[in-house]
């Protein structure tokens, strides 16, 4: 049996049947307690673990999962990975993310179909141009390469655009090459095969009921399978972050959204890089089959359905066909909702919580995806030496009460707005 990637096992395998593969990862029963108990097996839960085994030795750790490995946010949403953030407390951050997706395949041996064939951001006025080349000089500040593109290199690139749309031309875009998309199911399996060949126990079907406290301090989770004792405790379940902090009688700054996303029936390629519409939120890709991959805006009210309403499917197809008209003559294949912990300035939030080994990694709002080997890093760094990390010494839990908010799009303390 093998269990390790490469040209040669994929040969082997090929002549041998492919019978000679060992499972993805282990299904143990739960210990009686664990240094580190992480509830929430996406992404960045599973991230953590894997972070928290390899950069920090702990290998005495759990990930626990409602459903099953890719149920959640990682396995629904529309794959985009970028780090082109404006505010110095996300830049840092979002950049160190791209690098760890840029070596992620080599050091989790996995495929995980990391693309990157550019993010470009379309601007439609003079003061969105204004606003585009503000963000490319921050970038560059930091080292992050930006390049500003006029009308002419725009359709050069991307000529199935509707240049001369009466109320949105587009004049041009703010282009980061080395963004792109990566295959999101393939994050969850390639971290959890990783993180369980360190040691960490993937315990799926397991959904945590209550978190015990005692004397301010946490002392496990009640699970559908029993309670599991725990040292530390740590949070990283995006829509579902304020029922599960309910348990542990926390109150957050974040409210629960529908985010819907769209596949279309394959076509040959028409788009080679990831696209925003910028008089809208609106954003586009084609997949690897010839699918278009989009999405737009929140349903706008508090949910924890994971389907969209009709108003914001038309709302998504007017803005796809005001930038790319031949959307019209495509069939929808099917389309979803994820629900996102959207918080009140925006940003994230990774912090110990008022409560003595029990630890935050929510409030991603709809940009969680192209977070998550950060995330991980960071949470792992904070869970094992009980102190922020650098990247994410912005993403303070008290900021909500002292004011110090991280605003990236200057929406205000409304979380529908980001």
């Amino acid at each position: 049996m093998t269990d390790r990637f490469s040209i040669f096992s994929v040969l082997s395998q090929a002549f041998a049947g492919q019978k000679g593969w060992k499972p993805m990862w282990r299904e143990p029963a739960p210990k009686a307690e664990y240094d580190a108990v992480i509830i929430g097996g996406g992404g960045h839960g599973l991230a953590t673990a894997y972070y928290l085994a390899k950069e920090h030795g702990l290998t005495n750790i759990a990930v626990i999962e409602k459903g099953w490995i890719g149920s959640g946010n990682v396995g629904r949403n529309t794959t985009i990975v970028r780090s082109n953030y404006l505010l110095p407390g996300n830049i840092p951050f979002y950049e160190h993310s791209l690098k760890l997706w840029e070596g992620l395949e080599q050091d989790i041996n996995y495929n995980a179909m990391v693309s990157q064939r550019g993010v470009l951001n379309l601007f439609h006025n003079d003061g969105q141009r204004d606003a585009a080349i503000r963000r490319g000089n921050a970038l560059m500040l930091h080292g992050i390469e930006m390049e500003l593109l006029d009308r002419a290199a725009v359709q050069a690139k991307l000529p199935f655009l509707d240049y001369d749309d009466a109320r949105f031309p587009i004049q041009g875009g703010l282009l980061q090459k080395r963004g792109g998309t990566v295959r999101h199911d393939a994050v969850a399996w390639g971290y959890a095969r990783a993180a369980d060949k360190r040691g960490v126990d993937i315990l799926q079907n397991c959904e945590v009921t209550g978190i015990r406290i005692e004397n301010g301090r946490v002392l496990g989770v009640d699970t559908v399978k029993g309670f599991i004792g725990a040292k530390k405790v740590a949070m990283a379940v995006a829509g579902n972050s304020g029922r599960v902090a309910a348990m542990a009688g926390l109150r957050l700054p974040i409210e629960s959204h529908v985010l819907t996303a769209f596949v279309s029936e394959g076509l040959k390629p028409v788009l080679d890089c990831v696209v925003t519409f910028g008089a809208g939120h609106f954003y586009i890709s084609q997949s690897d089959k010839g699918g278009l991959v989009f999405g737009a805006n929140l349903d706008g009210y508090n949910s924890y359905s994971q389907r969209g309403n009709l108003p914001t499917i038309e709302e998504a197809c007017e803005e796809g066909m005001a930038m790319l008209p031949l959307l019209g003559r495509l069939r929808m294949l099917r389309h979803w909702g994820g629900i996102m912990d959207m918080s009140k300035d925006g940003s994230p939030i990774i912090d110990k919580t008022p409560v003595a080994g029990l630890y935050l990694n929510a409030g991603w709002c709809i940009g969680g995806f192209k977070a998550t080997p950060a995330s991980g890093w960071c949470f792992a760094h904070l869970i094992a030496r009980d102190e922020p990390h650098p990247f994410a010494a912005a993403y303070r839990l008290d900021r909500f009460e002292t004011g110090d908010l991280l605003d990236e799009t200057g929406g205000g303390p409304d979380a529908v707005v980001h």
